[in-house]
C-alpha cells in the first residue's frame, strides 16, 4: 500500500505597508503646535534607522534655525548600545551622528545587565532633560520593549509579574477590563485599550500602584508620531549579510576577543546574544569560522523577522506607524 505525504503550505510573507513621503517640515509643525511629544523612527536591524534619523534631525535643524529654536537630539533605543566598549558588534556607528546629539550609548560597562527598568528611567531624564533645553527629541531604535517602555505613557514598576492576577484578567471580556482601567486612573493613552495584551499589563501595574502608592510615576511621552524604515525582507536580508561579512573583517572579533582579554566573562558575552554569542563561541574554539558566520547569519535574520513582527503588532493594537522608504 502506498502512502502519500501530505504537504502544509508556507504561507507566504506579509505584504510590505504602503510606503509615504516623508515631509519634515510637516512633522516639525506638529511637534512644535504640541501635535505630538517625541518622534521615533523604528525599524529591523540593517534598515537604516539612524541614518534616517540624523537626516530627519538635520532637516529640523535647518527649519529650526531660521526661527532660533532649539535643534534636535537623538535618543537612542537599542538595548545593547547603551554597553561602553562594544561597539562594533551593536553597529553604534557613532561616526553617523556627526554633530548631532546622541543619549543613552556607552552609559554602562560591559559586563552589566542592564533591565528595562533602568533604560525607563534613563530615557525619562534624557527626554526631559532635551525638551527643558527647547530641543526636539528624536527617539531612534529597534528594540520593540524599549520603544513601548518609552512611549507607553506609564511607569514599569520594578515588580515580579502577578501571574496569578493576568490569568484571572485574561479570562475576562476586554469590555469588563477597559472599565476597571478607566476606573482606576485617566487613559492618557488610547491605544492601551485597543490590546488585551497592553491592558493587562496595564492593569497590573495600576492595581499593584493602589496599594503601594510610592511606587515612581514616570513622566513620559504621551503622544508619539511614529516613522518606520521600510525595506524589502530581500533587500534587509543583502544588507544583513553585507553588513556582517564587514564587520567580521572589520575587527568584530577582536573587539570580543579584546573583550574577554580585559575581564568579561565569556558567559556575560553570551548573555548578550547575537553577535556575541556567536564569536565568543568562535573565540572559545566551540565553533569553526564558516559555522560562526552561517548561524550568525540566520540568527539575525531571524532577529530582524521578530523586530517587524514586533512592530506589526504595535499597529494591530492601534498605534499608527508611517512606513517611509529610508
Amino acid at each position: 500500500m502506498s502512502t502519500k505525504r501530505s504537504f502544509i503550505p508556507i504561507p507566504p510573507p506579509a505584504p510590505l505597508p504602503e510606503a509615504e513621503e516623508l515631509d519634515a517640515r510637516a512633522v516639525l509643525d506638529g511637534y512644535l503646535r504640541g501635535d505630538y511629544d517625541i518622534v521615533c523612527i523604528l525599524g529591523p536591524t540593517a534598515s537604516g534607522k539612524t541614518k534616517l534619523a540624523v537626516s530627519l534631525a538635520r532637516a529640523f535643524n535647518s527649519l529650526l534655525a531660521t526661527s532660533g529654536g532649539g535643534k534636535a537630539e537623538i535618543i537612542s533605543a537599542d538595548s545593547r548600545q547603551v554597553y561602553r566598549g562594544m561597539d562594533i558588534g551593536t553597529g553604534k556607528d557613532l561616526e553617523e551622528y556627526g554633530e548631532i546629539p546622541c543619549h543613552l550609548i556607552d552609559i554602562v560597562p560591559a559586563g552589566a545587565r542592564y533591565n528595562i527598568f533602568e533604560y525607563q528611567r534613563d530615557f525619562e531624564n534624557a527626554w526631559k532633560d532635551i525638551r527643558s533645553r527647547g530641543c526636539v527629541p528624536i527617539l531612534c531604535g529597534g528594540s520593540g520593549l524599549y520603544i513601548e517602555a518609552a512611549t507607553c505613557g506609564y511607569a514599569f514598576p520594578e515588580i515580579p509579574p502577578d501571574e496569578e492576577l493576568r490569568e484571572r484578567l485574561y479570562a475576562e471580556p476586554i469590555e469588563e477590563l477597559r472599565e476597571k482601567y478607566a476606573e482606576i486612573r485617566p487613559v492618557y493613552d488610547p491605544s492601551v485599550m485597543l490590546s488585551k495584551r497592553r491592558l493587562v499589563r496595564a492593569l497590573e501595574v495600576a492595581l499593584y500602584e493602589q496599594d503601594h502608592p510610592a511606587v515612581r510615576r514616570a513622566e513620559l511621552p504621551r503622544k508619539t508620531y511614529f516613522i518606520g524604515t521600510l525595506v524589502s525582507r530581500e533587500e534587509r536580508n543583502a544588507r544583513i549579510d553585507r553588513r556582517l561579512d564587514e564587520r567580521l573583517s572589520g575587527g568584530m572579533i577582536e573587539e570580543i576577543r579584546g573583550l574577554i582579554d580585559g575581564g568579561i566573562a565569556a558567559e556575560d558575552l553570551i548573555y548578550y546574544g547575537l553577535e556575541y554569542k556567536f564569536v565568543t563561541q568562535y573565540i572559545l574554539g566551540q565553533l569553526s569560522f564558516q559555522q560562526m558566520r552561517t548561524l550568525l547569519s540566520n540568527a539575525i535574520h531571524q532577529f530582524a523577522k521578530r523586530q517587524m513582527t514586533w512592530f506589526r503588532g504595535m499597529e494591530k493594537d492601534g498605534v499608527g506607524i508611517h512606513w517611509v522608504k529610508p
